[in-house]
């Protein structure tokens, strides 16, 4: 009779580093790989659609910045698809972290930019429906100009009546962002002389 042969069964449990090592080169599955790609790749076409002197302030390769602008040129359906795949290849190669940043940044001004222009519609809104608005937006700016101001209420109330274009309305808009970025910048000078007197 032959003898029996024993599995000897390895304990890796105390062997932390073996044990790490199989972990790290776990293979990344299909999905994530797919994931990935689909990531690169709408990443691509988002720089696609950024005007030029955008591309240009985010350094990217020649062979990256050539494939994003010709991607406008491309027209036919199947080459848009094959080129955004080759995007998508191109994104690949180069490290996407500061590109990623950079478009972050320009989302968020923009984001607040927006917010900024809809709170002086809403105020240019409220002093055409109510003249006593207007105090209100002067106590808190106190360097505007108040009869040029009254003045362009009442013409937008008028054009409002009539039916007329809204020029007065835009011309209230212009001055409310002419006083509150003047007032921004002021803000901004007093505060950096005080951190100069420390």
């Amino acid at each position: 009779m032959k003898p029996k042969k024993t599995i000897t069964r390895i304990d890796f449990s105390h062997d932390a580093n073996l044990a790490s090592k199989l972990n790290a080169e776990e293979p990344i599955s299909k999905t994530q790989l797919k994931a990935d790609a689909d990531a690169q790749q709408a990443l691509g076409v988002r720089l696609s659609e950024l005007p030029k002197d955008k591309l240009l302030k985010l350094d990217l390769p020649d062979t990256v910045l050539i494939a994003v602008l010709e991607t406008k040129k491309i027209t036919a359906n199947g080459a848009i698809r094959r080129h955004r795949q080759y995007l998508g290849r191109l994104m690949r190669e180069i490290d996407n972290a500061p590109i990623l940043e950079q478009l972050a940044r320009w989302d968020g001004k923009h984001t607040a930019e927006n917010a900024y222009f809809h709170g002086l519609e809403r105020w240019r809104d409220r002093m055409i429906a109510d003249a006593d608005v207007l105090a209100e937006f002067i106590a808190l700016y106190p360097k505007t100009d108040i009869q040029q101001l009254r003045t362009l209420v009442r013409n937008a109330q008028k054009e409002l009546a009539a039916d007329k274009p809204p020029k007065s309305s835009r011309e209230i808009f212009k001055r409310l962002r002419e006083v509150t970025e003047a007032s921004q910048k002021e803000l901004a000078n007093d505060s950096n002389e005080t951190k100069s007197d420390e």
